[in-house]
């Protein structure tokens, strides 16, 4: 992302700007994900944490880096609105997949 954002997910936290999903029609109609009140489960990492640390306190690496396209669990991340943009904030372990390119 090139606009500077004014949070930073501390410790194992992520930060992620979902899809917009869409879905086009057997007639090509285009409709959104969000008209359905489904929650996304695709989008971009945007920040990483610190990273966690171990129990003999070493850090752990991520397994993401920024601008990973990943698949995550529907219901465990926490929305937040940064300058009217929707962000979830969630752990790795809430990630199931990278998409690949």
């Amino acid at each position: 992302m090139a606009k500077s954002l004014k949070i930073k997910p501390i410790g194992e936290f992520i930060l992620v700007k979902p899809s917009k999903e869409e879905e086009t029609t057997a007639s090509g109609l285009i409709v959104q994900s969000s008209g359905k009140g489904e929650r996304p489960q695709k989008g971009e990492i945007v920040s990483l944490g610190t990273g966690k640390l171990s129990e003999k306190g070493e850090k752990i690496s991520f397994n993401v880096k920024e601008g990973d396209v990943v698949y995550f669990k529907k219901y465990s991340p926490e929305e937040v609105e940064i300058d009217g943009e929707q962000y979830l904030i969630m752990k790795e372990a809430d990630i199931l997949a990278i998409l690949a390119d």
